[in-house]
């Protein structure tokens, strides 16, 4: 067994994290931080945690203090707003902690375009060293790290969508075209007026159209997977449901093919990849399929009257696009099997 610390434990992702780890054979949950709750029982708090079968009780939120969380814990997951993970991180750390990072802090791999999105990085040495939490695209990296900075939801859709279509060859990479649309557990747990319900409830509309944060994160993956510089078009919506996301990915073809040529070339690139379902063509991924689950749905479609191809992808923003794909990399990094604990369907209704 290995005990785990999360940093950051009363938002949707922590939340999260605890609901998955509960079910892990191979975890001990040995504390959880909140500046928000610190001294409130966790089962207090999220009711749905309790119960000796998940064995959460006994946990109290408590403050976050490096040098306590260090004496009980091996791995650690911070599931904090930037800047404050990469307080903290060089001292979980020490003395042969592992860490996964739930926030942007330690996605990029040059800190001048991380401070151009974000702002200063203070630990800049940590860049060169962290593995970008991509299993599909990094699993013998992510098995040797000892920091991994979890991928943002909406660039998991997209670059889960694109990796195959740049690596073959087979779309012009400087027409790619990502148009994605999140759930409003997106925006986090503090309310807003954008998240409000009667703001929210019956509508949709696009937000931060242009310079949207994930965007260099995209631009940062999909230019290694082609071998040159890319900009991307990427737009996001937010849709009136708790979770979820839908991302279409549009680029003009650089070679005929046809839909069955472009299903068989994503099923060889997933080849051995657990949490990637590629659809039949003609198929239609739906959120709802992989809704509390860890996997990416994907369907592909060519177009041959305007000679594009079009990819679906649909993950659960809160498991595949954060804290499921944290558990996935802890796996990997501990020698364990990817998929333990991670062994749920979609929760259709």
């Amino acid at each position: 067994m290995v005990n785990v610390a999360i940093v950051g434990g009363s938002g949707y992702t922590g939340v999260e994290l605890l609901r998955i780890l509960a079910g892990h054979p191979e975890v001990n949950v040995t504390a959880v931080t909140s500046r928000k709750t610190a001294g409130q029982a966790l089962t207090d708090v999220f009711p749905s945690l309790g119960g000796a079968a998940l064995g959460l009780e006994g946990l109290v939120f408590e403050e976050p203090d490096p040098a306590s969380l260090k004496q009980r814990a091996d791995f650690f997951f911070t599931a904090v707003p930037h800047q404050t993970a990469m307080q903290m991180v060089p001292q979980l750390l020490d003395h042969g902690g592992r860490v996964v990072d739930l926030s942007a802090d330690f996605r990029f791999n040059n800190a001048d375009v991380y401070s151009k999105w974000y702002v200063p990085h203070t630990a800049p040495d940590l860049l060169t060293e962290s593995v970008y939490g991509l299993p599909e695209l990094y699993r013998d990296r992510i098995s040797k790290a000892r920091l991994v900075g979890n991928p943002g939801c909406y660039p998991t859709s997209v670059i889960l969508a694109a990796a195959p279509l740049l690596k073959n060859n087979l779309v012009d990479p400087d027409t790619l075209i990502a148009d994605s649309k999140s759930g409003v557990s997106g925006a986090g747990r503090e309310p807003s007026q954008t998240t409000h319900f009667c703001e929210a409830d019956s509508g949709l509309m696009a937000y931060k159209v242009v310079g949207h944060r994930h965007t260099p994160e995209i631009e940062q993956e999909l230019s290694l997977l082609a071998g040159k510089s890319l900009t991307v078009s990427f737009t996001p919506h937010l849709i009136p449901m708790s979770r979820g996301i839908l991302s279409t990915v549009y680029a003009r073809l650089a070679q005929k093919v046809t839909a069955d040529q472009l299903f068989e070339a994503f099923k060889v690139f997933y080849q051995g990849a657990p949490f990637v379902r590629v659809r039949r063509p003609g198929m239609q991924p739906h959120t709802l399929d992989v809704r509390g689950s860890n996997f990416c749905d994907l369907g592909v479609f060519v177009d041959d009257r305007t000679g594009l191809v079009k990819v679906v992808s649909v993950i659960d923003n809160l498991t595949r696009g954060a804290s499921g794909q944290a558990v996935c990399c802890m796996n990997l990094m501990l020698g364990l099997d990817e998929t333990m604990g991670l062994n749920q369907a979609g929760l259709r209704p």
